[in-house]
């Protein structure tokens, strides 16, 4: 049996941050800096009351609107996220309930980062492979923009809010391939918010800044960015080879690279890594910024889009995710 991505969409918050805003905020930063250094203009901001579930709740029906695919066929749903909209019960359940979709369904959440998708579609194979379901609603959201202290400089420039929305099935646009995904739990603490969940339920109200100003806090975002930089660099050109290995391919075979989209200048310091030509290298940031899991299938629409991702295509999606974690997959559309 084939599994494929039968239909794709993504949802954005309507709340904006430009880089204009950005350097009246950090006047160190100017708005050039920031688009050259980074490959981003804008990144779309979550309301105070508004949540990962809202907007993937968005994509998802924007999905079910412009498709001939009725929710009443949705018998898997996954939703991945790290912005939980509570500790519990499960979100996948509260968004089950608010989309009326059916009671005869799973409904779980994975918790991981720029990995998730892959991870996801990794999941949704799996269980129609194993029988458990024909048609899996696979959501990303994310909205790490509420864990950000407000004068973090560095991880308000690059992370935005999105969410995405994809229905894997039996048949469809682009045939799942072989999934290469691994853990290195070393890393945990280089991309982390420490307080809020068991180990330590409790603020730590610890905020400091460090001697560039930049705030220091367990209760906020924390990103170690050279020790996230050198672990990518370090782990790609393995994980590229290996995921071409086990889908029986080379590095010719592949026609586009869509990766997660973390920055340009990573973008770029992969693309060279890996000898990849700039045309066959996907880039879409400039208007979203970092969305953690929801960046690759962001990227993907947007290729079919504006027409650098046609039919007949073959593509390779690689990321790696806090934790750490990464994954691999190529897709045949």
């Amino acid at each position: 049996m084939k599994v494929y991505i039968k239909a794709i969409n993504y949802a954005l918050p309507e709340g904006v941050l430009t880089n204009e805003q950005v350097a009246a905020m950090f006047p160190d930063w100017t708005v050039e800096k920031i688009e050259k250094k980074l490959g981003i203009k804008q990144r779309h901001v979550t309301a105070e009351n508004e949540t990962a579930s809202d907007i993937a709740i968005k994509a998802a029906e924007q999905l079910f609107e412009t498709s001939s695919i009725d929710k009443s066929e949705i018998d898997y749903l996954i939703f991945v996220t790290q912005s939980a909209d509570y500790h519990l019960p499960t979100t996948a359940c509260v968004i089950q309930k608010r989309m009326e979709l059916s009671q005869n369904l799973t409904a779980i959440d994975v918790n991981l980062g720029c990995n998730g998708y892959i991870v996801g579609l990794s999941l949704a194979k799996a269980v129609i492979l194993a029988g458990q379901a024909k048609n899996v609603l696979l959501l990303t959201g994310e909205t790490y923009t509420k864990y950000m202290h407000e004068k973090d400089k560095s991880n308000r420039t690059i992370f935005g809010d999105g969410a995405s929305a994809t229905v894997v099935s039996t048949e469809g646009i682009a045939e799942i391939g072989e999934f290469v995904i691994g853990t290195d739990g070393e890393g945990a603490e280089n991309l982390i918010v420490k307080t809020g969940g068991a180990r330590h339920l409790q603020p730590a109200n610890d905020l400091k800044f460090d001697d560039f100003g930049n705030p220091l806090s367990s209760d906020n975002l924390y990103m170690d960015g050279p020790a996230i930089l050198n672990y990518s660099l370090e782990s790609i050109p393995a994980l590229f080879k290996d995921v071409l290995e086990k889908n029986r391919l080379s590095k010719d075979d592949i026609d586009l690279h869509v990766y997660h989209q973390a920055n340009i200048f990573l973008a770029n310091l992969e693309r060279k890594t890996l000898r990849i030509p700039p045309e066959k290298y996907y880039v879409n940031i400039e208007n979203t910024g970092n969305t953690v899991s929801s960046t690759i299938p962001i990227a993907l629409c947007e290729a079919m889009k504006d027409g650098k991702l046609t039919k007949g295509m073959t593509v390779l999606s690689i990321a790696q995710g806090l934790g750490y974690t990464w994954g691999g997959v190529v897709l045949f559309f």
